[in-house]
């Protein structure tokens, strides 16, 4: 369970170390402009950690081939512990000892083991998922010995591109009273931040009439999903279009948001307000997304980087060729991402020439059930620049409160440094292969230990504004 704090700046002025606190918003541990950490504590303290997890990982999955036949047993984080109505484990499930460890506040943990995660909505057998448990397998030696050189560290992970989570120390997951652990790796702060730029993103949801009834409740699905995808480095909005154009939000037309939370939640509340009707002019919907984008990016206010435009409809009778030239090309500094709702592909030609035109991705969402994995497919072509040029950035992220964790005074304040992991295959480097995000959680408290206590301020003095 998570819940965001008021924003510390942590700010490193050549030695010295700057206080300040900001409403509404989340606390920070890292230089905004740079947007990671290069202070001597923190890389000091994390830094080894992360780039022996990363090093194994690529090392390991090199020399692995996959084996669409695998049959691979491993502890599933739900699942172990479990046992029949015979009494016998479940599939998946074995004796896994576990022990009140008092560094992790008596949670019972092994620390000689890690468990695997994944999402509800995905196979636990899936080739993909069990091939990538089993050469990351190795990555529990190198959490074992990280802990043992470092043993101020608490969680260490690997979140795979393939959705399934690997945490150490093992410790079991326990579903919410619906039977579901919504849990996806690949939409929490540290995977997104690690695995792509910050991006500027315009989405557009078609609502003429042909998208009434479930195709309009998959492209809210659509729409929401994406949303997951972005982070406090992002920058968006959402235009709903038929003959007209619908700012989601019409306070906020023709500007960007920042993604945090709130501004998620916020526009999340308006999808529902989304009714299909009329024609679907798109070529009025791409016009205002490029204007958007490039007058947004003039003001200096957006991610500065990444810029792409998410089209969710259920089809386009032109591939709008004269508006790319126009406001794309050559350059193509904006990607197209097409989401065709629905089963029918009587236009999905045109859709897939534009994400092609336009270093995008086509993707086709039939049913609700396909939503979360297609979104997640536009992440891999964001991160491949990234991954071509072996961009091992190591980030950090806002600080929050981990309530797994207490240390009798409360839930423990957290930040997380995370770093990508790559395809280091010969036949696969050119092409840009995200494998996913490691990452290590540290309490803030651990941080703070190494700042020389002059430098750091009682809480009491925090003013309410920044200084």
């Amino acid at each position: 369970m998570i819940a965001h704090v008021r924003r510390l700046c942590i700010r490193l002025e050549g030695t010295a170390f700057h206080f300040c606190q900001e409403p509404f918003s989340d606390l920070i541990l890292f230089d905004y402009k740079r947007n990671h950490c290069d202070c001597e504590p923190c890389n000091r303290h994390c830094t080894p950690a992360q780039g022996s997890v990363a090093a194994a990982a690529e090392n390991k999955h090199k020399v692995k081939d996959v084996d669409v036949s695998i049959q691979y047993e491993y502890f599933n984080a739900v699942l172990i512990n479990e046992v029949d109505e015979e009494g016998n484990s479940v599939e998946l499930g074995g004796e896994f000892i576990l022990q009140p460890n008092d560094h992790f506040n008596n949670l019972s943990v092994n620390l000689n083991l890690s468990v695997v995660q994944v999402p509800t909505n995905m196979y636990n057998k899936d080739s993909a998922i069990v091939n990538g448990v089993y050469w990351s397998e190795a990555l529990n030696k190198v959490f074992v010995d990280n802990f043992e050189r470092d043993p101020s560290l608490i969680w260490q992970y690997f979140g795979s591109a393939k959705g399934f989570f690997r945490q150490y120390p093992g410790i079991k997951w326990k579903p919410d009273e619906h039977g579901v652990i919504a849990f996806d790796c690949r939409n929490r702060k540290w995977y997104i931040q690690a695995a792509t730029s910050p991006k500027d993103v315009v989405i557009l949801v078609d609502v003429s009439g042909s998208m009434k009834g479930l195709r309009l409740t998959i492209a809210r699905q659509t729409v929401s999903s994406i949303l997951d995808t972005l982070g406090d480095d992002d920058f968006f909005n959402i235009i709903a279009y038929n003959e007209e154009l619908h700012y989601v939000e019409p306070c906020l037309n023709g500007t960007l948001v920042q993604a945090d939370v709130t501004n998620k939640d916020h526009f999340r509340e308006h999808l529902d307000k989304l009714f299909a009707q009329g024609i679907g002019m798109l070529d009025i919907a791409l016009t205002e997304a490029f204007n958007l984008l490039s007058d947004f990016n003039e003001t200096g206010r957006g991610s500065e980087c990444s810029q792409a435009i998410m089209l969710v409809t259920d089809g386009a009778v032109d591939t709008y060729d004269a508006i790319f030239a126009k406001y794309n090309w050559p350059e193509r500094k904006v990607r197209i991402f097409p989401y065709l709702i629905g089963r029918e592909s009587a236009f999905a030609e045109n859709l897939k020439w534009m994400a092609c035109a336009n270093k995008g991705y086509f993707t086709q969402i039939s049913t609700l059930a396909d939503v979360q994995e297609n979104v997640m497919e536009y992440l891999h072509v964001l991160s491949r620049p990234k991954v071509i040029d072996r961009e091992h950035d190591t980030v950090w992220t806002e600080a929050y409160i981990d309530s797994t964790l207490e240390d009798g005074q409360g839930p423990v304040l957290m930040t997380t440094v995370a770093m990508p992991v790559f395809s280091t295959k010969n036949e696969t480097r050119n092409r840009g292969i995200l494998l996913g995000v490691v990452g290590t959680d540290v309490p803030v408290s651990e941080l703070l230990k190494t700042i020389p206590k002059y430098k750091v301020p009682h809480p009491a003095s925090l003013s309410s504004s920044c200084t």
